[in-house]
């Protein structure tokens, strides 16, 4: 498959950009977070995995609204209403899978990439090796309640209030609020601050941000406040791997009760690891994911 950048049409006439980089013949498809988030913390992948012995042509994509990609006219009611949807972004895998042309591959994905994995391995995993779910719970009220334990760890007693009080009055847009919200990112969500997901100008999409999540990291307001897989945990039959890192947004029992409840999967962590772990401590989390797909190519992978 040619690397380098290819722009796809989907069956709805929109165009999404994808990128493919690497060599051999293990195949990568990666999702992005967000929701509305960007590729390109998945941009260097393909190097990393090649550090720890491991050629695999990665696949990655800007899901419909974000940054690369086509963006919808979300204000028309009709286009929010289809688009906006757990359904329309998990068949949007299958069809980019299709459009690449690409089977019998490994699934990774990111905090919302890794919900669109775990609904996309339990519908579509006949097409999959194997399905890697990098920081995302499978039901969110374990996700909230880590995210109070954080706040009251990482905040003084006169900030909680604070941020309780602009949330429930909806006051999210203050300066005051704000900077509480990126002291929590910074310990938690990008601990490095990378280049990569560090622009100039805001490149997450708004609208489905705050369809699926809220304001920030911190708080659920969205479709996510009810996200709830853990009945459907079972249905994942491939071999699994679930990472977290050891100091992020999701809490790690939920990623080993995660593990235990999938047929066939293992629970690892990444040391000094925020919710971008493959940034934070890229060598083991991609140590992590290197021995992972050895171990599915060549038979040994064994679950916890």
């Amino acid at each position: 498959m040619k690397q380098g950048t290819k722009i796809i049409t989907l069956d709805n006439g929109y165009h999404l950009w994808t990128n493919t980089q690497g060599t051999g013949d293990i195949h990568l498809l990666a999702l992005h977070g967000g929701p509305g988030g960007t590729h390109e913390y998945w941009e260097n992948t393909a190097d990393e995995l090649k550090k720890q012995g491991l050629n695999v042509q990665v696949h990655m994509y800007d899901q419909l609204g974000s940054w690369y990609s086509d963006t919808p006219d979300f204000d028309d009611p009709k286009v929010a209403n289809k688009v906006l949807t757990y359904d329309y972004f998990l068949d949007e895998v299958e069809e980019v899978r299709q459009k690449l042309g690409i089977d019998k591959f490994y699934l990774i994905g990111q905090s919302w990439g890794g919900a669109l994995v775990q609904m996309y391995a339990a519908k579509y995993g006949d097409h999959l090796k194997g399905a890697i779910i990098s920081s995302m719970v499978d039901r969110i009220g374990d996700y909230t309640k880590h995210l109070a334990q954080i706040r009251e760890t990482a905040l003084t007693p006169d900030q909680l209030a604070y941020m309780k009080k602009c949330e429930a009055n909806n006051d999210y847009d203050n300066d005051k609020y704000q900077e509480l919200v990126e002291l929590l990112n910074r310990e938690y969500v990008d601990r490095k601050q990378p280049p990569a997901i560090a622009h100039l100008v805001d490149t997450m999409s708004k609208p489905i941000y705050n369809a699926f999540q809220g304001d920030n990291e911190f708080v659920i307001t969205g479709k996510l406040k009810d996200w709830n897989f853990t009945d459907h945990l079972k249905d994942i039959k491939v071999p699994t791997l679930v990472t977290f890192g050891d100091h992020e947004t999701m809490p790690m029992e939920t990623g080993k009760r995660m593990a235990k409840m999938i047929p066939n999967a293992k629970f690892v962590s990444t040391p000094n690891g925020g919710h971008h772990h493959m940034i934070d401590n890229a060598p083991v989390y991609y140590d992590h994911l290197a021995n992972f797909i050895k171990q599915v190519e060549n038979g040994t992978f064994n679950q916890n």
